[in-house]
């Protein structure tokens, strides 16, 4: 299987600079590679909601390096960025998985049990904000990643933050909405949403914020 060219989703970065980050960045192995080309074969244009190689690397390391053992994601798509933040928790750890979609978590599941991860993934079909309300009062995560419908955002923020420990961290995908955040005749719902969110985090004294400009922007939200 040949080696193909890094995956990235950078609208903000100079072309040369993020050739050259990708170039020195660790690459997508072969699980990761073939679950790539599956997505593409098998949702066509919906494969761009598919993370990039980058964001994938640095969600892995992130969840390795806070020694996260509990963690969940509003948003499965394909499975890919599921596949990292498993890959993080190690084998004793635990990924609740939400997502509406039976046709494209279905991708996901051969993807988890291919790279040997699935015995550490919990996939529950449905609203998140449903699932999210329906466990238990005292389940707590270490890690969150958000990557779903965008007007859904605040409400899974809120939900998550309130079941995430001291010194947990909730990752945002898709933050600064193609650049359009900054436009202030921009006012599609997904740019209202995010728009709005943005502020009500920054102003958020129970957390700490970070928002990089990888991707279509990611925040890192630290709860204080």
């Amino acid at each position: 299987m040949s080696t193909p060219s890094p995956r990235r989703r950078s609208r903000f970065i100079d072309a040369t600079i993020d050739d050259y980050s990708a170039a020195h960045s660790t690459g997508p192995d072969a699980h990761q590679v073939a679950l790539q080309r599956t997505t593409a074969e098998r949702t066509g244009a919906a494969a761009g909601m598919q993370i990039g190689d980058d964001q994938a690397v640095l969600i892995e390391m992130i969840v390795r390096a806070m020694g996260a053992r509990r963690a969940v994601e509003i948003g499965t798509f394909t499975g890919y960025s599921a596949l990292a933040i498993a890959r993080g928790l190690g084998p004793e750890g635990h990924l609740l998985c939400c997502d509406v979609s039976e046709q494209w978590t279905a991708i996901a599941r051969e993807a988890w049990a291919d790279a040997g991860v699935a015995d550490r993934i919990e996939l529950r079909i449905g609203p998140g904000l449903d699932t999210l309300r329906s466990l238990a009062d005292g389940e707590r995560f270490d890690f969150a990643f958000i990557d779903a419908d965008k007007t859904g955002y605040a409400g899974y923020y809120d939900e998550v933050l309130a079941r995430l420990r001291v010194g947990g961290l909730i990752v945002l995908d898709n933050m600064l909405q193609n650049g359009r955040v900054v436009e202030e005749a921009a006012d599609a719902d997904d740019v209202v949403a995010i728009r709005a969110l943005n502020e009500a985090i920054v102003r958020d004294p129970r957390v700490r914020v970070v928002l990089l400009p990888i991707g279509d922007g990611v925040s890192v939200v630290q709860k204080v």
